[in-house]
């Protein structure tokens, strides 16, 4: 029973680092809660002799949703509007109308 939580516990830390390097937001929560109630688990189902792994997992565990609470708290999104090409926008369509219009005077000469 050990090895089975330490073997998910890998799988779902694993899991969470994906997901909190990917832009996921929150959704890495879930998979880093379960592997912290796991390696919990696992520190409580060992031995004396054989807690160094779980503990290093749970120290894991714990570390990875530290950095993805900091990450939520303190990285902030931002979405600022491109004046640049707001313009570039302005004057391409101002061209094309101009295009257009030379084009229907042409026409209407013929």
């Amino acid at each position: 029973m050990r090895k089975t939580f330490i073997i998910t516990n890998i799988v779902f830390s694993v899991i969470a680092i994906i997901f909190t390097i990917l832009p996921m937001g929150t959704i890495a929560l879930l998979p880093v809660i379960i592997a912290i109630i796991l390696a919990f688990l696992a520190v409580i189902k060992s031995q004396n002799s054989q807690k160094n792994l779980p503990k290093v997992l749970l120290i894991i565990s714990i570390s990875i949703l530290l950095l993805i609470v900091g990450r939520e708290v303190f990285v902030e999104d931002k979405v600022e509007v491109d004046k640049v090409f707001m313009q570039e926008n302005e004057n391409s369509k101002q061209e094309a109308q101009k295009e257009l219009e030379e084009l229907d005077g042409l026409d209407s000469i013929r």
